[in-house]
């Protein structure tokens, strides 16, 4: 099951109403990584904007070294940026990543939501995920590739979703075929780099952390328990800890790097 790049052009001219990223499409029944691919695309000259799409991965990569189990059927691409921002702050692009992917499905009627750190959600069951690269260059990320992979019609466990199994019931569909979402994935990506680019990240983590399901949830932090509130502007997961104290201003507040603690997933089945 391959994807049709014409079609993908067609949808992304219909739903365009500026260009930010000057997308380069590079479309692939099959790679190791869509990340590698492009990595390996700038070695031969890809330029801002240059993507790599896949409907399988044979070797994708997750969050710290993790594999991306990625089977025919669902879709995964790569995007790469220029973003010339400071190295410290490189989290702040899978947040507007994640954020601008959520809002484009939404508006087609698509109940997404953001689990932090990275990945997308309906009904808090897993759609997808993403994996952000960088280069540095004296303190700076000078070229980011920015890698999403989306359950399109793949198998998926228990605690995952697809979007043909979420609106097989739905007449007509919100998302017809492969091609309108991977044309609503790019024009995401393309809308959340250019808020935070360009609107700054404090506006960038408002809509965020509107979106973010995992606000108001109780976690555990070495056995003491805390309320999630929040996202800071570089990544960390904002935690109100529980006192005997009764108000809120005397909580001690602590913040989580990514990679810290798992807020886990819903196995219940969807709505």
């Amino acid at each position: 099951m391959g994807l049709d790049q014409q079609r993908l052009e067609v949808a992304l001219k219909s739903e365009r109403q500026y260009i930010y990223l000057p997308f380069h499409l590079h479309i692939f029944e099959s790679v190791a990584s869509t990340n590698q691919t492009l990595w390996e695309l700038l070695e031969q000259g890809a330029k801002d904007g240059t993507v790599a799409i896949a409907t399988q991965q044979t070797a994708g990569r997750g969050q710290w070294g993790r594999n991306w189990i990625s089977p025919m059927g669902g879709l995964y691409l790569s995007v790469l940026i220029t973003p010339n921002i400071v190295a410290s702050h490189s989290y702040q692009l899978t947040l507007a990543t994640a954020w601008g992917i959520a809002n484009q499905l939404r508006k087609s009627g698509v109940d997404v939501g953001i689990k932090w750190p990275n990945d997308l959600v309906i009904n808090r069951r897993k759609l997808g995920g993403i994996l952000t690269e960088t280069k540095v260059h004296q303190g700076r990320i000078t070229q980011a590739v920015i890698g999403v992979g989306i359950n399109w019609m793949n198998p998926v466990p228990e605690t995952g979703i697809n979007l043909e199994m979420w609106q097989a019931a739905k007449e007509p569909k919100l998302i017809p075929c492969l091609e309108v979402l991977a044309a609503k994935i790019l024009l995401g990506i393309e809308s959340g780099i250019q808020s935070l680019l360009q609107e700054g990240v404090n506006i960038l983590l408002t809509r965020y952390q509107q979106l973010l399901a995992n606000v108001g949830d109780r976690v555990y932090v070495n056995n003491l328990a805390g309320t999630i509130v929040g996202v800071t502007p570089t990544g960390e997961l904002h935690v109100i800890m529980d006192t005997s104290e009764s108000s809120q201003a005397t909580k001690p507040e602590i913040y989580l790097q990514p990679g810290i603690i798992s807020l886990g997933y819903c196995t219940s089945p969807s709505q």
